[in-house]
């Protein structure tokens, strides 16, 4: 596969003469200076001020006829929970890939990793969905040769920002998701190959030892920041699941972390912090060791949540499409939220996935009715999307990815 610097600007086609937008594409919106001529058995919808895309129609209307999209209301269809729910404020997807490649540093865009792609993010916007985790490498942005507190790579964050503003462009929210280049993700994930997901991302790991020093990692953090303080939609994830280390070394460096992001003069941003175990919400309150300490976490700005992970196969690893039981979700999140209530904090899910089963798709709506139920869960992201997925299980890239026929109209959807 051959990956070019996608355009940002939408992808035209020729029809009866004039240029006109293919389906998922942008065709309106303050701003905008292309066509708002539809492919034909599309219409211009619009989602925002700001934002209008050609959906699939069978309206009579013109095609760059601009309609309003239906209103959401501000509770979730009743039809899969029972109870009174809460529409989360962030949902969507982790669009990976720029991650891949995680032997080569630095590695060649389009052969080593990927950015996500825009169509990709147009296509759940028109969905209703408002939220992408973007994870990158660490070491891409800082060289080792620099150091943690030494000079970004120009290109790579170049690539990162790209991608940040084309998403807060739509008026979704990014979430700046730094990850490590694990040994334990062979080549064989990349491009197409895929057949399990790389879970074990980022471990609190630069350049093959772990971070200890709280100094630099809050330097690194005050740095990166920086480049993203003047965007509220921007979300800042301190860390994917750090595992093997003692729940008060993570959350000594997840604190001075919050201490540097906001010394950036980034203070509208939410931020996640994460725990040890890879964070995962059934052993929050359990063996890894994350109760006894994360409930003193602070942020000046009072803008902060608790993400944690959870997959619904017997380990948790999120590498079988086989679930535990149907009540599965719902039962591995129980304690956590429980903790989460009692020490007045809000927590985010920045990953949840399963297979495309019966079982399995009852399972992802327990969670998520759990979550909506609760009042403390803030989002929810499906592990994920991304342009080198191939035929994994759990991938909803669009337009063909394996888990979009069953897990996002029955799984996702009913909870926008």
């Amino acid at each position: 596969m051959k990956f070019l610097l996608i355009s940002l600007a939408t992808t035209l086609a020729f029809s009866s003469s004039v240029l006109s937008v293919a389906v998922w594409g942008q065709c309106g919106g303050i701003g905008f200076t292309g066509s708002t001529v539809c492919d034909a058995g599309t219409t211009c919808i619009e989602l925002n001020a700001y934002y209008s895309q050609c959906q699939p129609s069978t309206a009579t209307s013109a095609p760059n006829t601009i309609q309003s999209s239906t209103t959401t209301s501000t509770a979730p269809s009743s039809s899969v929970c029972s109870g009174t729910r809460t529409k989360f404020e962030f949902f969507g997807v982790n669009e990976s890939g720029a991650e891949f490649g995680n032997t080569n540093i630095p590695g060649v865009l389009g052969t080593d990793y990927t950015w996500p792609s825009p169509s990709s993010i147009d296509f759940f916007v028109g969905n209703g969905f408002n939220t992408f985790r973007i994870p990158f490498l660490m070491e891409r942005l800082s060289p080792p040769a620099q150091g943690l507190t030494g000079s970004f790579d120009a290109t790579y964050l170049s690539g990162l920002k790209t991608i940040v503003s084309y998403i807060t462009g739509k008026g979704a929210y990014a979430v700046v998701d730094r990850e490590y280049s694990s040994p334990l993700v062979p080549p064989s994930y990349i491009k197409g190959a895929v057949l399990n997901p790389p879970l074990a991302h980022n471990f609190m790991i630069y350049n093959g030892a772990t971070i200890s020093n709280t100094t630099q990692f809050q330097t690194w953090w005050t740095n990166l920041a920086s480049q993203f303080k003047t965007d509220s939609h921007v979300i800042f994830d301190v860390m994917n699941e750090p595992h093997d280390i003692p729940a008060q070394t993570v959350f000594n460096l997840m604190q001075a972390a919050v201490n540097g992001i906001r010394a950036s003069g980034a203070t509208s941003q939410l931020i996640l912090v994460e725990g040890t175990s890879y964070t995962g919400a059934w052993t929050w309150t359990t063996s890894s060791g994350n109760s006894a300490v994360f409930g003193a976490i602070k942020d000046p700005n009072n803008n902060i949540a608790i993400e944690m992970h959870q997959y619904l196969d017997s380990d948790g690893s999120g590498t079988s499409a086989t679930c535990v039981s149907s009540d599965i979700g719902a039962s591995r999140l129980q304690d956590a939220t429980q903790w989460l209530q009692a020490n007045n904090l809000k927590g985010f899910l920045g990953e949840i996935g399963a297979g495309s089963n019966a079982v399995c798709i009852t399972a992802v709506q327990g969670a998520l009715c759990e979550m909506q139920q609760s009042g403390v869960w803030l989002g929810a992201l499906w592990w994920a999307a991304g342009p080198w997925w191939g035929t994994y299980f759990q991938s909803i890239e669009p337009p063909s990815g394996a888990a979009i026929a069953q897990i996002l109209p029955q799984a996702l959807e009913p909870f926008l």
